[in-house]
C-alpha cells in the first residue's frame, strides 16, 4: 500500500504498512513517516528546509 512511498516532510523512505496518508479535500495525497512529522507539517506549519533534523533537501537559488 505505501510501498515506495516517501514521507512529505522529512522525505524519509516508507515501509509497507507504515506511516500515515493523508488526503487533502481538493485530491491531492501527502504521507507521514511519523506523528513527529505530521505535527510539524500541519500544527505547527514549519518549513522542512529549516529544521536540523531533516535530510538535506535541495534549495533552489535565485
Amino acid at each position: 500500500m505505501l510501498a515506495g512511498k516517501r514521507c512529505s516532510f522529512c522525505s524519509k523512505e516508507l515501509k509497507q504498512g507504515y506511516g500515515i496518508m493523508l488526503v487533502r479535500l481538493d485530491g491531492s495525497t501527502e504521507y507521514y513517516c511519523s506523528s513527529k512529522c505530521r505535527k510539524n507539517a500541519l500544527n505547527l506549519k514549519r518549513d522542512p528546509r529549516r529544521v536540523k533534523w531533516v535530510t538535506k533537501r535541495k534549495v533552489s537559488k535565485k
